[in-house]
Parts: C-alpha cells; structure tokens; sequence
C-alpha cells in the first residue's frame, strides 16, 4: 500500500536514526562521474535519514548503474546486493492499473462506467455507493471512498502479520464508514481502497485472480523473473535485504521483512527489482503494454496539490524534473521498504529503494525522490 499519505508514518511513530554499525563505505557497480549526485542522495539516506540500506538502479542508452549505500542486514552487516528483490508497495497500482487499461483497450471495461455495473452490490453501505462511482475515479483517486488504513492499520497487520485476507474482508472494513466529504468534487485524495475495488473488477471480469491476469500480461511477456503477485507467501526471493520498522524514536529497529503481503492485496503486494520496474516503465511508456488509446488516458493527470508538485493520472503519477521535462512513474511504501521508481518518455529509468518503513521526517521522502531525479537528469 502507499503509506505516502502517512497513515503508517503517524500510527508507528518512526525514528529516523540508526547505529553507527548501520553504516557501510558506498558500493558502486559500474558509474560514471554523473552518478555521484545519485550517490550523495543514497549517503544522505543512510548517514542523515535512518535508512540501513538504500539502493538505486540507474538505466540509461549506455547502460545500467547500480548504486548502493548502508547494509542490506543490520545483524549481519552484510551489503546491499545489487540485485535485490523488494517489496514495492504502491509501486503495484501502476500494474493493476494497466491491467485494467487493457481491457479497456478490449472493450471489456468502459472508463466512465459505474463500479455498479461490474461489480453489483458490491460498493454499498454507510453512503458508499457504487452506482456513482466511476471506474476512471477510481483510478484518479478521485473517490470519496474511505481509506483503509484509517481503521486497518499497520499494527493491526503485525498483530497477526501471516493471516491470509480475502479481498472482500479488507473492503468490508472500509465500507463499514462513511465517505469522505472532499472539498471540490471531484478533489484528488489518494485512497488505498479505490485498487482493492480494481482488484476485485479485473477478478470479475476475467474470472481469474487479479496476480495471474497482472503474470499472464505482464509478467510473462516481459520476462520479468524478479517481479511477483505473492499471495501468501511471506518471505521475499533472495537476494533481498532486511526490512525494519521503528516503532518510536529510539527505538530498536524491528524486523518486519516477512509477513503475508495479503494485507495490502492490490493496493500493495508485489514483490520486484530495480531492474524489472525499469524494464517494465519502459515497456509501459513506449507503448509495448497498451494502445496509443489508453495510454493517452492513463498519462492524463490531475494536480494532487501534495508539496513534491506530482500530478496522478490513472495509476500513473508524473512529476517535473529539474533538468527539464517530466518523468512517469510511482512511489511504493509498505512494511519495511519504501521505493520509488520513475521513467522518462525517452528511455531513461530509475528505480530507489530503502530497508525502512517511512513516515520519520520528510527528508526521507524527499532524499528518494532527489536520487530518482538526480538519476534521471545524470
């Protein structure tokens, strides 16, 4: 799930300060001199943020450059590997998103369509009402849904963090409240809730689970071998780093790299590497993955009105880069990792990570998306 709205930052309190012992020399694979601003940004993670370890992958015309910072393993001390495997949270909504912007594409979903008429009975309760909630909305984050994470949150997860959750569960629990009052109609309000309702479209109209229609069209055609629907499998493929939590300042770190990713389902749960997200944005954006059509559609935004100056369009969000132009892609924030990844029209991607939940100070979000845009610009 995106925690960007930080939900889980407030409820878990993180500290943003790690031992001494958490910090390694920077290991570079491959570089250039145009990568040391990426580097920087990684050292501040690590040495000024709390991160134990960060990484960014780095893909131009002249090739890959992996970049590391910290350790992978606070008990070990060991590096970060560069082909790390990791949860990317968020990150996920931008597959399920094209999913559904393929059958769009097929005639088997109508953007301006109502939830209702995919998903009968289904968005009801407490005011929520399907009939009036488009599908194009929900992929906007323009709802007034309500978020889950207001009464799911991440204690509740790492209270029983290996139960399995059924899709129908998780929505249950944020229909049984209210919807939000926006300010305009219409207002962007990043919501969780809108892609477990996705989910369960590409589920109903398909008729297979929402992770094999994301494997069967994407996964498999773009040969993305580190990149997964995890379902209850709660450990990470190795090589992964740890992920951590702090649950208050000073607090000791706590090891929250395996729990079931049900808990997030299509909001949250996939597992995969900084090479398979830039493979996968370059396919998305170069037009490999939709129709002109619908890519035109997922590319067209609405101010989110946040501070980094980003835009969301449908599952997709853009941001201006300080070399000029835009860049696409998505941030991802779930237990124990935080991630972003974005890509240029023109063939240049970036994928950051860090083996530690969010929502200490904003210099951690802001020092992320600094090592996309420097990678980006480099």
């Amino acid at each position: 799930m995106n925690m960007s709205v930080r939900a889980l930052g407030v409820a878990l309190a993180l500290a943003m300060s790690v031992t001494s012992s958490a910090l390694v020399a920077p290991r570079a694979l491959a570089g250039s001199s145009g990568t040391a601003s990426v580097q920087r940004a990684l050292d501040r993670l690590t040495r000024d943020d709390g991160a134990p370890g960060a990484l960014a992958d780095v893909r131009t015309k002249h090739g890959t450059t992996v970049l590391t910072s910290g350790v992978a393993d606070l008990e070990t001390g060991a590096a970060m590997p560069a082909d790390s495997d990791f949860r990317i949270g968020s990150m996920t909504k931008t597959y399920v998103a094209t999913v559904v912007m393929q059958l769009v594409g097929q005639g088997r979903v109508a953007l301006d369509a109502h939830v209702e008429r995919y998903l009968p009975g289904v968005v009801r309760g407490h005011g929520n009402d399907g009939r009036k909630i488009t599908i194009r909305s929900l992929l906007q984050h323009t709802t007034t849904l309500p978020e889950i994470l207001e009464y799911y949150t991440p204690q509740d997860i790492l209270a029983d963090r290996y139960a399995h959750h059924d899709l129908a569960d998780l929505l249950a629990i944020p229909l049984a409240h209210p919807p939000v009052k926006p300010d305009t109609p219409g207002q962007f309000r990043y919501c969780n809730t809108n892609y477990l309702v996705l989910s369960m479209l590409i589920e109903k109209v398909t008729h297979h689970p929402y992770g094999t229609e994301i494997k069967r069209r994407i996964l498999t055609p773009l040969g993305l071998g580190s990149t997964s629907v995890p379902g209850d499998e709660v450990t990470i493929p190795r090589p992964h780093p740890r992920g951590y939590v702090r649950t208050a300042a000073g607090a000791d770190p706590i090891d929250v790299t395996e729990f079931n990713p049900t808990a997030a389902a299509g909001a949250g749960d996939m597992i995969s590497s900084g090479s398979d997200m830039s493979t996968f944005l370059d396919a998305l954006l170069s037009g490999r993955l939709l129709h002109r059509a619908e890519l035109a559609e997922m590319m067209g935004v609405t101010q989110t009105g946040h501070s980094d100056g980003g835009a969301y369009g449908l599952g997709l969000e853009q941001w201006s880069l300080p070399c000029g132009g835009v860049f696409w892609g998505h941030q991802g924030d779930i237990l124990g990792f935080q991630t972003m990844s974005g890509a240029t029209t023109d063939g240049r991607q970036a994928t950051v990570m860090v083996n530690v939940d969010p929502g200490g100070p904003d210099a951690q979000d802001d020092d992320v998306q600094d090592a996309v845009t420097a990678a980006l610009c480099s």
